[in-house]
C-alpha cells in the first residue's frame, strides 16, 4: 500500500479530490512499486524500456476530501507470460478501509529506442513475480 497526502492542487470546485488526481495517485503507486523491486527511471533508461498505457479506467466509489488519509494498492489482473503486456489495478482507499475508486490499466512495455512493444529485461519479470494478484488473475 502506498500512502498519498492529498494537496490543495488535487481538489476540483467541490472541495474534494478532482477526478484526475485519482490516475496521478494510480502512477505514484507503480512507480513506487517498481523502484521498491529496483526497476527505477534509471535502471529503465539504462535498459531502453519503459511502460506505455493503452487505456486507464476509473470507477469512483465515494469521495475523498482534503482531510483524508488515502492509500493506494497495485494488483495483477492479468499478464503474459512473458511480461510484455498485463493488466493492473489499484484500489483507492480513504480513511484506511473505505473503497474510493478502483483503477484499472492496460499495459505493456516499450523499447524506447525501436519505439516498439517489446519483452521487458529479467528484473521486470522477477518484480511481476512479486507482484500481489487479484482473486481472479490469469495468465493470458
Amino acid at each position: 500500500m502506498t500512502a498519498i497526502e492529498v494537496r490543495w492542487s488535487d481538489l476540483d470546485p467541490n472541495f474534494h479530490v478532482r477526478h484526475s488526481a485519482y490516475y496521478d495517485y494510480g502512477a505514484s503507486c507503480r512507480v513506487q512499486f517498481l523502484a521498491a523491486h529496483n526497476i527505477t527511471a534509471q535502471f529503465m533508461q539504462e535498459q531502453h524500456f519503459a511502460p506505455i498505457l493503452f487505456r486507464e479506467e476509473c470507477v469512483f466509489k465515494r469521495e475523498i476530501l482534503l482531510a483524508d488519509k488515502v492509500t493506494v494498492d497495485v494488483k495483477l489482473v492479468k499478464a503474459r507470460r512473458d511480461g510484455s503486456r498485463w493488466t493492473l489495478q489499484h484500489q483507492v482507499f480513504k480513511n484506511d478501509e473505505i473503497l474510493a475508486a478502483i483503477i484499472t490499466l492496460d499495459a505493456a512495455w516499450l523499447d524506447t529506442v525501436k519505439r516498439k512493444l517489446t519483452i521487458p529485461p529479467p528484473e521486470a519479470l522477477l518484480a511481476f513475480e512479486q507482484t500481489p494478484k487479484t482473486a481472479d488473475f490469469e495468465w493470458v
